[in-house]
């Protein structure tokens, strides 16, 4: 096992996340627009808090995931790297009349991860405040004038820090002394994967209904009207969907889009796999049909054993 993967499970880990794309949405009509075309409630969203949140189409159907938190002046917006153009012009289709102006702030900010069960004790170690709610953020002054969010890539306990891009050596240096060890991108999605955290484009796909990927701290059912809610309210009223997202346990892994049968029936589909080293056999996201989706339910994805968990 490696630095990084050990790091992200029982120490801490650094990851530069600056490729993720980052808008940021000034003007005073900000939070009622992204209330509108969000599925979670944006307009309850103080200074110094956030959420995470799906933008649908009129079907219904995930166009994008992404974090907003609110700031002063602006609420920022962070996502995967590919999905911040479709984002900006998602967003813009819809300004009309509002006082509402985008931002790609990528290229000059950065985005830098503290994650594991150690991150909390490294930051403040490093002089980093820790926010204590998902998604809470505070200032870090010493650190280029950097934002500290509770926020987490891998579903390990977690931090993100935001500053300028000039600032993303400082804060490195400053979690390295403290004792954070540099993960790769590969020990992330691993430990995500042994967490079954679900990642936009590769396990929540832009034909995914929010009810079959298992994110409802996505939603908001209290919130009002907003872009595809009659669609997710109609599921909820129907109290099923047809297919959900699981977690599986796998006797090797198996390549995404393979098939998954039960007792011969078709049963689903794989969307990620990769082997654990720390459980000893490999793990996997699925789409499963709702009746073969229990805890327990052996399946065979091609010629591998399989039950979810």
């Amino acid at each position: 096992m490696n630095q990084g993967y050990e790091a992200l499970r029982r120490g801490a880990a650094w990851m530069n996340l600056s490729a993720r794309g980052r808008i940021a949405v000034r003007g005073r009509d900000r939070a009622r627009l992204l209330h509108n075309l969000t599925s979670n409630d944006i307009k309850k969203l103080g200074a110094g808090s956030g959420c995470y949140a799906f933008l649908l189409s009129p079907q219904g159907r995930i166009q994008a995931d992404l974090i907003l938190l609110a700031c002063d002046d602006h609420i920022l917006l962070d996502t995967e790297p590919e999905l911040r153009e479709k984002i900006a012009q998602h967003i813009r289709r819809y300004i009309v009349a509002d006082q509402v102006e985008l931002e790609d702030v990528t290229a000059a900010t950065c985005a830098i991860a503290l994650e594991g069960p150690e991150s909390a004790l490294v930051l403040e170690k490093a002089g980093g405040a820790t926010p204590g709610g998902d998604y809470q953020h505070l200032p870090w002054r010493e650190a280029g004038d950097a934002t500290t969010a509770r926020i987490s890539l891998t579903g390990q306990p977690g931090f993100r820090i935001y500053a300028a891009a000039s600032a993303a050596d400082e804060i490195i240096r400053r979690l390295a002394l403290a004792g954070a060890q540099p993960a790769t991108e590969e020990d992330a999605r691993l430990v995500r994967l042994e967490n079954g955290r679900p990642r936009y484009g590769e396990d929540i796909r832009d034909t995914s209904l929010p009810q079959e990927t298992g994110q409802m701290h996505a939603v908001s059912f209290t919130k009002g009207c907003y872009l595809g809610q009659e669609i997710v309210e109609r599921i909820r009223a129907q109290g099923h969907v047809n297919r959900k997202l699981v977690q599986l346990r796998l006797d090797s892994a198996a390549p995404a889009g393979a098939k998954l049968t039960a007792d011969g029936a078709e049963a689903g589909e794989i969307t990620s796999s990769i082997y654990s080293p720390a459980q000893g056999n490999a793990v996997a996201l699925a789409y499963v049909r709702a009746n073969y989706a229990a805890p327990g339910q052996a399946l065979i994805a091609g010629d591998i054993p399989a039950v979810v968990i």
